[in-house]
């Protein structure tokens, strides 16, 4: 495969913001419940960088959200792409939302790009290369797990799980310094990458909305894992567990461990 160059692909994020609009002029659909929802930016975003991207590199596949796009068959790399991560503050005008692209070659992440357009945060990372936000390098933060603050959510889109969520997330925060939450899981690893919070878990996400700022959060220096304590899948659904070293990971898996046994879904 031809040796990808982050610049080209961060210019066609950026490019691709431009779609994202704060005025409201765009449609609201629900994709079947009043929780999950898309816009007609979502879509023309998506449309964007689809196009450019396989104008520059046709061989590569695609697995994005919207509009069922799985094209990984057959492919050694693949394109895992969020065309807007927190759709429902953007159709609110809040500013917890971005733009997430990552590459997946032979099943592990390489390149991840997540842009925060009305921050204007461009987080990069390549595999082995670092982490940086508008080209400046970025860790994770050096604080405990007592001081740690905590990305969570209570699975927006299974209600069901809901109650385990909040089983695990009670005794976390006991053990933490407090609780956030945006809305935009790619949004919380990359400000994690930056060392604004140390701990991270949600019960089940899908692989575009954690895939390039998992990459971005490694390389700035953190730990990410799934229910079994392995590398969370690329392609398919997980739960995802991250934190600022190993082993207040470790801890978060820890503690998930004594209220599930396995994975409820």
């Amino acid at each position: 495969m031809t040796q990808i160059n982050i610049q080209p692909v961060s210019d066609i994020v950026r490019a691709a913001s431009t779609l994202m609009d704060r005025t409201g002029g765009f449609e609201v659909h629900d994709k079947g419940t009043r929780e999950n929802i898309v816009t007609s930016s979502d879509l023309a975003v998506q449309h964007f960088l689809t196009e450019q991207l396989r104008l520059h590199y046709p061989e590569i596949g695609f697995l994005c959200e919207e509009e069922d796009l799985n094209d990984i068959s057959g492919h050694e790399a693949v394109w895992v792409i969020d065309p807007i991560d927190g759709t429902a503050n953007y159709a609110r005008g809040n500013e917890n939302c971005c733009i997430s692209v990552a590459l997946v070659e032979r099943g592990e992440p390489i390149l991840g790009v997540v842009y925060s357009p009305w921050r204007d945060e461009l987080y990069t990372a390549e595999k082995g290369k670092g982490a940086f936000c508008n080209g400046m390098p970025i860790h994770v933060s050096d604080r405990p797990f007592e001081q740690g603050l905590l990305f969570t959510a209570m699975s927006t889109y299974r209600k069901d799980l809901s109650k385990k969520c909040s089983d695990i997330i009670y005794d976390l925060y006991m053990e933490c310094n407090d609780v956030r939450r945006t809305g935009s899981a790619a949004v919380e690893l990359s400000l994690m990458a930056a060392g604004f919070a140390e701990l991270y878990f949600e019960i089940r996400l899908m692989p575009w909305d954690y895939v390039a700022a998992g990459l971005i959060l490694t390389e700035a220096g953190g730990a990410v894992c799934d229910f079994e304590g392995k590398a969370p899948s690329p392609f398919k659904p997980s739960m995802f567990i991250a934190a600022n070293t190993k082993e207040s990971c470790q801890r978060i898996l820890d503690t998930i461990h004594k209220h599930l046994d396995k994975l409820p879904y």
